[in-house]
């Protein structure tokens, strides 16, 4: 049960359907990914979309740069479940065969796509095919004449390009959208989002755009969306990673499951040891995580070396452990002492413990 102080006021956004999903307004902020893979390797794109799925994903954007693309796109979004997003820089043409191929969305770079009669061919076929737009406007390919007019990309020129396009679509009576102003920097992306966030109401999908190595990427990642989500604003997000993209699947699950914004899966909180624990508090902590990593009901879990912190801390978790003398432990459930154990085989019963437990969660 979240307290007062814990509960974020998301921002009114309008609601959207990409295929199954519904973003915006009300709904659960979406974690989405992109996989990797050639997309004209059919096989090797659907199973990574696959391994996205189970690892959470709830949408997938998948790369159309050639007619041979968007040719295998057609195959792949019969062979998946989760609503693909068909991901757009340069030929309008390849906005027009994903849509018919059954693209959930189109993201399109409108810096890149080029006149407005292209992009109204793009909209027909968006219409006709039931699939959404998403104005991707990134501070790495803004319009040349936004580029001229402020010089280098600031908040307002992201911000100017978004509406210009969101006005493009709306004066063609189009209105299934969703809006990203993507950059590199966390300031940059911060402040046009906020700013973005006063003037529209369509939902928005959120990411700090090539933001670094698995570790540093999710640094920045974290704090840039931790920001804004903590604002009330987004409505799905991307952790963009150069890593496998299931880890950019994880980092965006626990970007949301420390606002409160969803649950999934084992959430360990665990201190960082010191010479008061009574027991190897960072490996059991890294080989529990490993073995429970595939289990998706929420659970808390709190691993804690010593008595010091230990007892608050279990008392507000599933399942927890405060490290005692004589190598002997106190066993929390829901909360409560439940029982003591040895050092012996700690982490195999802890596991079984906590696999127990989420089997009895309905």
């Amino acid at each position: 049960m979240l307290r007062p102080h814990q509960k974020i006021k998301r921002r009114n956004s309008k609601k959207i359907s990409l295929g199954k999903v519904e973003v915006g307004g009300s709904s659960l902020i979406s974690v989405q990914s992109m996989t990797n893979t050639l997309t004209t390797d059919t096989k090797k794109t659907i199973n990574q979309i696959k391994s996205l799925e189970l690892a959470g994903a709830d949408l997938v954007r998948v790369s159309v740069p050639d007619k041979e693309s968007t040719s295998s796109l057609k195959k792949i979004i019969k062979e998946t479940k989760i609503p693909i997003i068909a991901d757009i820089h340069f030929h309008y043409k390849r906005a027009i065969e994903a849509a018919i191929a059954g693209a959930s969305c189109l993201r399109l770079n409108p810096g890149n796509i080029g006149k407005i009669d292209k992009i109204k061919e793009i909209i027909m076929a968006a219409k006709d095919n039931n699939c959404a737009i998403r104005i991707g406007v990134n501070a790495g390919s803004l319009e040349r004449e936004i580029l001229e007019k402020y010089g280098e990309p600031v908040p307002d020129a992201l911000v100017e390009s978004a509406l210009n396009n969101i006005k493009i679509l709306e004066d063609n009576d189009f209105f299934n959208i969703k809006v990203s102003v993507k950059a590199s920097d966390v300031f940059l992306t911060v402040e046009a989002y906020k700013k973005l966030a006063k003037l529209t109401d369509y939902p928005f999908h959120l990411g700090i755009t090539e933001a670094g190595s698995k570790f540093s990427g999710s640094i920045k990642s974290s704090i840039g969306l931790g920001f804004l989500l903590y604002e009330g604003i987004g409505d799905t997000i991307r952790v963009s990673l150069s890593d496998d993209p299931i880890e950019e699947v994880k980092v965006g699950y626990e970007i949301l499951k420390s606002l409160h914004l969803r649950k999934r899966g084992v959430t360990i909180v665990s201190c960082p040891s010191c010479a008061r624990q009574q027991f190897d508090v960072i490996e059991t902590v890294k080989r529990l995580e490993k073995r429970l990593e595939y289990i998706t009901k929420p659970i808390t879990v709190s691993i804690i070396g010593c008595v010091v912190n230990g007892p608050g801390e279990a008392t507000s978790t599933n399942i927890g452990i405060t490290g005692g003398g004589n190598n002997t432990h106190m066993i929390y459930v829901d909360g409560k002492k439940n029982h003591r154990i040895s050092n012996e085989n700690l982490e195999e019963y802890l596991a079984k413990l906590i696999e127990e437990k989420v089997e009895k969660i309905n």
